[in-house]
This record gives structure tokens, C-alpha cells and sequence, in this order.
């Protein structure tokens, strides 16, 4: 079979390039895979080694067989395109918070919480110049969706929007808006704090830290990163 692969950030970076076609032998897994691409790249065979698959835009374990004509992609760890549902996007365009709110406003909410989430100056002593923000943008809208109905799962009733900013941010832009519209206003507390830390935990976005004097791919640094598990269950 030979099958395309896409790669994203630091991956991306590694291998200079941004998509690789790889040939695999039928019935072969995710772990055949990742021993062809380390063999192609061994300068990013650590990086390869740390990060996940996606298969047909879902996280894939070793285990998971390919088949021909899959969609395949390289998930480097992560901090954390337009779907046909509104309420979850990626973009580069700047975000507005009278936007996303009208998009989960309904009669029958009670409560509405917007999360904004902007570009700090200081991280640990350190002086951030920009963040540049990159993402898989058909999945990441797929996952987004699936984040919103988890929320929905746990709080009945709630409406949940997520936007994305990708490209270069500048200092106190937003990064991320998130709104909850739910009956009640305790809910919408913890359905805002749910969907931002799922969007860190599974959401395919990274975030490049750009300083006075060098720049690094930051993940989600909330301990190992695994997304195919939900700490918060």
C-alpha cells in the first residue's frame, strides 16, 4: 500500500516537510508505521516516538490495523478548518466574544460563561515575544464537537461553542474562547473548566513560544499526554 501521511508542528519542523508518502505492507499497524518514518527521519525519531496516530481522524494505539486509502497523521504532543456545525472552529481570524456567545444563547439558559484564553507576557520569568499557533484542522473541529457532547452527556440541557485562533498572537490576544449556555449557573462553571481541559488533553493544536532569544513547541504541560484517556472521568 502507499499511503500518504500528514505531519503538524514540531514534526513538521523535524522532517521539513509537511506531508511524507510512505509505503506499507498489507495488514500492517501503527507501529509498522512509526518504524518506516523513524527509518525516513531518524533526526525526529524521539519526536515520532513520543507522539501519536490518527487514523481516518481518530487517535489510533499501536495496535490498529491500516488499511488502503486511509487518512493518516502524525499527532506531535500538544498543549492542546470549518465543520459543518458553527459552534466549533479553527481560524485565523481575530475572535469575538459577542459572537460565539450568540452562538449557544437559547431560552433556555440561564447562565452563559465565556472562557478567553490570551497570550501572557511572563511564563516562569520568561519573556514571550509571540505564540504561533498551528493546527489539524479537520479533526480538531471533530474533536471539538465530541468535547461538546461529553458536556452535553454530563450536564444536560447545555450548549457548548469552541473557536481556535491559529497563526501568529501577538501579546494579550486571544488564543481560544469558549462558551456554555446551561439552565442553571453552577453548571456552566464546570462545563467551561471541562471543555478547556479536554480541548488541552485531545484537541490537535500546538503552540510554538517565541522568545528574545529562541523559540520552543510547547505541549499541553499537565504531565504525560495521552489522548486516548480521560483523566477527568
Amino acid at each position: 500500500m502507499t499511503l500518504k501521511v500528514r505531519f503538524f508542528a514540531g514534526v513538521a519542523e523535524a522532517t521539513g516537510q509537511r506531508e511524507y508518502t510512505v509505503s506499507l505492507e498489507e495488514g500492517a499497524t501503527v507501529a509498522d508505521l512509526l518504524a518506516k518514518l523513524q527509518e525516513a527521519f531518524p533526526n525526529a525519531a524521539d519526536l515520532l516516538a513520543k507522539s501519536f496516530f490518527s487514523v481516518n481522524q481518530e487517535y489510533a494505539d499501536f495496535h490498529t490495523v491500516i488499511r488502503n486509502g486511509d487518512e493518516l497523521a502524525v499527532i506531535p504532543p500538544v498543549s492542546g478548518g470549518s465543520g459543518a456545525d458553527a459552534r466549533f472552529e479553527i481560524t485565523s481570524e481575530p475572535l469575538s466574544a459577542d459572537k460565539i456567545i450568540q452562538k449557544v444563547s437559547n431560552p433556555y439558559a440561564g447562565a452563559i460563561l465565556t472562557f478567553v484564553g490570551t497570550v501572557r507576557e511572563f511564563t516562569h520569568g520568561q519573556r514571550t515575544v509571540l505564540l504561533e499557533y498551528e493546527a489539524y484542522p479537520e479533526m480538531a473541529v471533530k474533536k471539538m464537537a465530541e468535547i461538546a457532547a461529553e458536556i452535553e452527556e454530563k450536564w444536560p440541557g447545555t450548549q457548548v461553542a469552541i473557536s481556535h485562533r491559529i497563526g501568529r498572537l501577538e501579546i494579550e490576544e486571544a488564543s481560544v474562547m469558549i462558551a456554555v449556555a446551561t439552565p442553571h449557573r453552577a453548571a456552566s462553571f464546570e462545563a467551561g473548566r471541562y471543555a478547556i481541559e479536554r480541548l488541552k488533553q485531545v484537541v490537535p493544536i500546538w503552540k510554538k513560544e517565541i522568545w528574545e532569544d529562541g523559540s520552543e513547541w510547547k505541549g499541553h504541560q499537565q504531565g504525560p499526554w495521552n489522548p486516548l484517556v480521560n483523566p477527568l472521568e
